[in-house]
């Protein structure tokens, strides 16, 4: 007999018997002291509470000595087993019927409620575990909540969860403890599932030792415990284990606890399944996006590099010996030659710029500067592109703290974009204003065609076009303005686009303001003699 069924023998004496010998007591006080002729009916009791701690074990094993009991203490002759009168053996016959029907009854319903709570505990232990997935960040992460969970929801000494595709790459995920884990390998038991409504069972199994090494999860650092494996898979494909240890003598895992480690393994499954499929959409979003970014930019740049490669080539083959260009024309194509060139130059430092942006690489180095000495030098750079176009410039503000490369190469794309888009006599504006307190507006506005409002929030998006009606032979790449967002953004600044009030396009650089130095302090006045 085993460990567990002689605690069950023990606790249905040690509940018994007390209950009996106080039963016995008060029929011997009712029988003997006060006279009531038939008292046995006391024992009832000893026999519902024997049945309500102990179960029909003990609810039969008390009614049948409650019978004995009562015929050998108060049914003459006494001390004996013999009953003389018909009516007394009768009652005795009937006391023994009645413990044993109320016995059952009362053993009946404790197991209900048993079972009542031990389902209770069962689902409020799949739901922690459905919870804890439902709401995971990672599936890794919420493992060793799982594991805490399988433990105390369970009578395994000890639990952990090995992912893998095969029992050689499984590694170990999360664990209930940190010593080391015993050598797999030896017998196991392996939960078999069965289809339909069929129970799962555990069968014994040798388990092939992993790695050449061989030992048994029951004999692991002298502890006396067996293995016990769920293996975790959805729709034949595997992804690794459930692992518990149990003491060894105790009976095998309940249909309550083989349900809970069984959905355990379903639900992390379905986790690992679901991880797995939604990296394979995030790979394959990436890669869409990946060839459409490539789509995007080869059409754009190669309709961009072959317009001004075509023009320079025209130039460079009239300024050869004996075109017979007179030196105007000759003045002429190596201006074009310069300005193409200074195009291309500005279309491969803008791809090298939204490379950087893209990478998180840019890194502002923020200083004090008065507005009017960053934007002369870009106005003046870029007057020959601007043409004949008026330019206003009104700076009214304090200075503020930019990175002087990145803000000239902002306002240069934003003037260039003017250049590109705007009839060659539309008026430009320059403004600065301080608005909030500690931000500096700088508002540059053209009077041209302007864009549909509908697409001014997707301006500064890479690539992005806006589209026209008229055709011009040089479009755009679509990146000046998703530069001009990334280096603004890299300052600590702000961007915004909007209808102007010149009737084409505004952008707005909210910048912050360089918060003046702190005045030194002045020498104290000598002290008067």
């Amino acid at each position: 007999m085993n460990a567990s069924r002689w605690w069950r023998v023990a606790r249905v004496g040690s509940v018994a018997a007390p209950s009996l010998i106080v039963a016995t007591l008060v029929v011997w006080i009712l029988h003997d002291g006060l006279g009531v002729a038939n008292p046995s009916a006391v024992y009832l009791v000893a026999v519902v509470v024997t049945a309500l701690l102990t179960g029909t074990v003990g609810a039969v094993v008390a009614s049948i000595a409650a019978f004995l009991l009562y015929d050998y203490l108060f049914i003459e002759p006494r001390f004996t087993l013999t009953v003389s009168d018909p009516g007394e053996w009768l009652g005795v016959v009937l006391l023994l019927f009645v413990g044993v029907v109320v016995g059952q009854l009362a053993a009946l319903q404790r197991s209900r409620t048993e079972l009542a709570r031990a389902r209770e505990r069962e689902a409020r232990a799949q739901f922690q575990l459905s919870r804890a997935l439902a709401t995971r960040t990672s599936t890794p992460a919420v493992l060793p909540e799982l594991t805490r969970t399988l433990l105390d929801e369970t009578e395994m000494s000890r639990v952990w969860i090995a992912l893998g595709a095969d029992d050689a790459t499984e590694r170990v995920a999360a664990d209930t403890e940190t010593v080391a884990r015993p050598t797999r390998g030896g017998l196991t038991y392996i939960l078999r599932r069965m289809p339909g409504e069929t129970p799962a069972e555990w069968v014994l199994v040798h388990q092939p030792a992993v790695g050449g090494r061989q030992g048994s999860l029951g004999g692991a650092a002298g502890q006396d415990v067996e293995g016990y494996r769920v293996r975790v898979e959805t729709e034949g494909r595997p992804y690794g284990s459930i692992w518990a240890l149990r003491p060894r003598g105790t009976s095998r895992p309940g249909p309550t606890e083989t349900r809970l480690l069984s959905a355990a393994a379903d639900l992390i499954g379905l986790a690992l399944a679901h991880d797995r499929l939604a990296a394979e959409a995030q790979a394959a979003e990436i890669a869409r996006a990946s060839d459409a970014l490539k789509s995007a930019l080869l059409q754009s740049v190669s309709h961009d590099l072959r317009t001004p490669l075509a023009t320079i080539r025209a130039a460079a083959g009239s300024l050869r010996p004996g075109s017979g260009l007179s030196s105007e024309d000759q003045a002429e194509s190596a201006a074009a030659i310069d300005r193409e060139v200074e195009y291309l130059n500005r279309l491969v430092t803008n791809l090298l710029d939204l490379s950087r942006i893209e990478a998180g690489a840019l890194r502002a180095e923020r200083d004090a500067f008065e507005l009017e000495d960053l934007l002369g030098p870009a106005i003046e750079r870029l007057r020959r592109r601007l043409g004949d176009r008026p330019i206003d410039v009104a700076v009214d503000a304090p200075p503020v703290l930019v990175d002087p490369i990145f803000f000239d190469e902002a306002v240069t794309n934003i003037l260039e974009n003017i250049a590109k888009y705007t009839p060659s006599d539309a008026r430009v504006r320059i403004s600065a204003v301080a608005t909030t307190p500690g931000r500096v507006r700088l508002t540059i506005e053209d009077a041209g065609t302007g864009v549909p409002p509908e697409s001014l929030p997707r301006l500064f998006e890479k690539f992005y076009r806006v589209p026209r009606r008229e055709q011009r032979s040089r479009t755009g790449t679509g990146i000046g303005l998703a530069v001009v967002r990334g280096l603004v953004e890299a300052m600590g600044a702000t961007v915004e686009a909007r209808k102007s009030d010149l009737g084409g396009l505004a952008i707005d650089l909210d910048l912050p303001v360089a918060s003046p130095a702190p005045a030194a302090a002045k020498p104290a006045a000598p002290a008067a003699a």
